[in-house]
Parts: C-alpha cells; structure tokens; sequence
C-alpha cells in the first residue's frame, strides 16, 4: 500500500527534516507514526499527501510513484485519501451537513448520492441528529468527530490523521481510535502520528517511532513503550 524508499526531505533552509527513511504498510495495515516535536512526524505525513515532495527517495502509494505525480494529478490523488487534522479545519459559516460534504461537492457527486453519503457519515461517527447545526456550538469532541466524517464521505482506502487527539481528553481520545479501529476493521489502512505513547500502547498496533528526522523503531511496543524514552 505505502512504502518509502530511502527518502530525504531538506528545506530550503537547508533543514533535514527526514533523512534516509525507509518503510513498509501493508494494505488494511493500521499504524501509528510517533516522535518528539520535530521528529520530522509533519513532515513523513505531508510528502504521503503530496503537499511536499521529497528532495530524494521513492514513495509509492497503491503501486502510484508519488514523485512523478504531476501538480495538476494531485487533487485526483488526494480523492483517495481522508485527512483529519489536529485543529479539525471545519467552516463555521456552513452546517456541519455542507462541511462533510464538501469532499463529495468538488468531486462532483450527484444531490441523492451526496445526502446519503453524508449522513451514513453522520451516523458512523453519531452525529447524525447534529447535521443541521453549526459546528462552531459543538463540543472540541464532537467538532472531531465532524472532522473525521468529512475525511470518510469518500470511502477512501487510506486515512491519515495528524495528531487528531492533541485536544481531546483520555476519555475522548480513546473514543476516536475506536472510531479508527471501526474504519480500519473493514479494510482502510490508517496511519496515525501521536504523541500520546500510553494511547498507543493501549491499542496494541504497529509503532513507527522517528527521531531527528531518521526511523528508530518500527514494531508492536512492549509494556515500556509508554514511559518515553529515558
């Protein structure tokens, strides 16, 4: 599904933000992406997106070369992706009906298919009977969850989340990898980045652990994953 081939990401600053990574995720694979603040996390997450390039290296996503990908490829590409932020990116000016479908709306998709998309969408994530209202009176939660529904409407075969937990407390964070655990349990690969190492390990996946722009670990964690590094 995913593999990066010896890949170097070097600003223009003439920052390394990754140097050297190689990796491998399977198909219906779900992983978690962790590492300090500046671990190059960011960085591994936007060239998977194809919002940088890397300055060297090979990533194939679905056998596709994401560095022949022309520009005007990319919003094709991304069709096939869902994408949750952080600080959820939702428009307050719109219900949170019109902001999960906007994915459907700039592919063109039809009124009935778009409504029914968008609700199974709703309902997957349980906010079916909030579709009318605006997001900006939900709970940080909830607004989450709209996020995440925005990101699936698509029936997409990869879903990447950065930090989608960053805000959240325990009780809710853990509500959202459950909602993952649901998407991927049907055959969509899911990789996530997170700091929360007691979160991760309580989910019992695959970890890939960056640090200083270069992969140091890439298994299932043991029991003292959590406690960070010493």
């Amino acid at each position: 599904m995913i593999t990066f081939d010896n890949v170097n990401k070097r600003y223009p600053s003439g920052q390394d933000a990754l140097g050297r990574v190689s990796l491998e995720i399977e198909r219906a694979e779900m992983v978690f992406l962790t590492g300090r603040s500046g671990a190059g996390k960011s960085t591994l997450l936007k060239l998977l997106t194809a919002i940088e390039r890397p300055s060297r290296g090979t990533i194939l996503v679905s056998g596709h070369n994401l560095n022949r990908l022309r520009n005007s490829q990319i919003p094709y590409y991304r069709r096939n992706l869902g994408i949750v932020f952080q600080n959820h990116q939702l428009l307050f000016d719109r219900s949170v009906f019109d902001n999960v479908a906007l994915p459907l709306s700039v592919a063109g998709c039809n009124r009935r298919e778009l409504g029914r998309r968008v609700r199974a969408a709703l309902d997957k994530v349980g906010l079916l009977q909030r579709e009318k209202q605006n997001p900006i009176v939900l709970s940080g939660g909830e607004q989450q969850r709209v996020g995440i529904a925005r990101a699936v409407v698509n029936k997409p075969r990869l879903l990447v989340a950065d930090e989608p937990t960053g805000n959240l407390d325990p009780q809710l964070s853990a509500e959202v990898m459950q909602l993952f655990r649901q998407f991927n349990a049907v055959g969509v690969t899911v990789l996530v980045a997170s700091h929360d190492l007691k979160l991760i390990a309580r989910m019992g996946c695959r970890v890939l652990s960056l640090e200083a722009g270069h992969l140091i670990f890439d298994g299932v964690p043991d029991r003292d994953f959590a406690k960070g590094p010493a």
